[in-house]
């Protein structure tokens, strides 16, 4: 995938920048540099090869120091929500935004 400049102005409009010509330049070459990367990393088969949980379980045995999975503090959404201006079966109600 390569952009073109035009592409670029469209990106820098969506995203409400100003770019000055010589930035929208540096910025395009940075920005198909990315997708040339990207496509290169498609092009590695990596059919049966299971996922890593950390980057060094490539080379060394890794012990992830996760804590347990457990409550640790009491359900006080009642509280929580008595400040709402307004709550139905335990949940916030908001007005529309979407029609």
């Amino acid at each position: 995938m390569s952009l073109t400049s035009a592409d670029i102005a469209r990106i820098a409009n969506l995203a409400r920048l100003e770019l000055k010509p010589d930035e929208c330049e540096r910025m395009l070459g940075q920005m198909n540099g990315f997708f040339d990367i990207v496509e290169k990393m498609r092009a590695v088969d990596t059919a049966g090869i299971e996922p890593m949980a950390h980057p060094m379980a490539a080379i060394q045995d890794i012990a992830l120091r996760l804590r347990e999975d457990r409550v640790s503090e009491p359900n006080q959404r009642e509280a929580n929500q008595r400040s709402a201006p307004c709550v139905e079966h335990g949940l916030f109600l908001v007005p529309k935004v979407i029609e």
